[in-house]
């Protein structure tokens, strides 16, 4: 009686056979031994109790039964992949890396990035939180997929921007800009906002100093809501605590930024799905602050 299973690995070098007319070119892309070829054939021929190929003329071809078996071959290596390729796409679907500056890894975009995860279970989801320049930096020598940074408008056109006005912001029960020189509070060098800042005291010739420095947004707002200095931050970041100050403070309004989603050129979709959601929730969280 014949078994009814038949090894896969057999049928794979049969059907690599029958293609490509040849023990030794079948074995090539099967990456096995023209010896072993030979003898996975004739296993499966005594299997079978019948003879699958003839070896008579210049190339091997199949014989009335091998042609009978090779549609089914075909078909059961045809599954067998799909299976493997469908089971592996449901484990893992790539990876997506992406850049926010620390002032919208909040709530509203946390939430959106939490439900994507969620609906793709295989995906897996990197984001790194930065200053904008590094970020920025990052993104152009290939480390991310898609990254928001600020930036001055238009200065590289992205997927989408949206206008981020700033504003110099002063403690509101400590004001510090009476102060000479002006005690500044800054992100380390290299962030926009404090070259801003400097630039535009350096042009109206008014004396400064560095009182604070952070790389954290949170740490920068305290400092300034406790009196130890001013600094400039969009001016939808304006706390309880602060006041925003203008020209009848004697501070002119710092110059636009923008906040801008940079996306790779040929990004798969997942990746073209993320940007959808987050570009539409960011026009939320500039809507509401506008």
């Amino acid at each position: 009686m014949v078994s009814a299973l038949i090894d896969p690995v057999l049928l794979k070098s049969f059907v690599a056979v029958i293609e490509s007319g040849s023990f030794t070119r079948a074995g090539e892309r099967v990456h096995l031994t023209q010896s072993t070829i030979s003898q996975q054939i004739k296993r499966l021929e005594e299997q079978l109790g019948c003879v699958l190929l003839d070896r008579s003329g210049p190339y091997i071809v199949a014989t009335e039964e091998g042609e009978q078996l090779l549609g089914y071959a075909q078909r059961v290596l045809c599954l067998m992949e799909e299976a493997v390729e469908k089971l592996s796409e449901g484990r893992s679907q790539g990876e997506i890396r992406i850049g926010i500056p620390e002032d919208f890894a909040t709530d509203p975009l946390t939430a959106t990035l939490a439900q994507f995860v969620r609906a793709h279970v295989g995906i897996r989801l990197e984001v790194t939180v930065g200053l904008s320049n590094t970020l920025w930096q990052q993104f152009c020598a290939g480390e991310y997929d898609l990254v928001l940074v600020k930036q001055r408008p238009g200065q590289v056109p992205g997927r989408a921007a949206w206008p981020e006005p700033l504003s110099w912001i002063d403690s509101l029960e400590a004001p510090a800009r009476m102060q000479d020189p002006l005690p500044l509070v800054v992100f380390p060098v290299g962030g926009l906002y404090r070259n801003e800042m400097i630039h535009a005291l350096e042009s109206t010739g008014r004396r400064w100093r560095i009182s604070y420095t952070s790389a954290s947004l949170a740490s920068v707002r305290s400092a300034v809501a406790r009196g130890i200095g001013l600094s400039v931050l969009p001016a939808r970041l304006a706390q309880p605590g602060h006041q925003r100050l203008g020209c009848a403070e004697g501070f002119s309004e710092p110059p636009a930024m923008e906040l801008a989603m940079h996306v790779r050129n040929n990004s798969p979709h997942r990746v073209l799905e993320l940007a959808d959601q987050l570009e539409a929730q960011c026009a939320k969280v500039v809507a509401v602050n506008a």
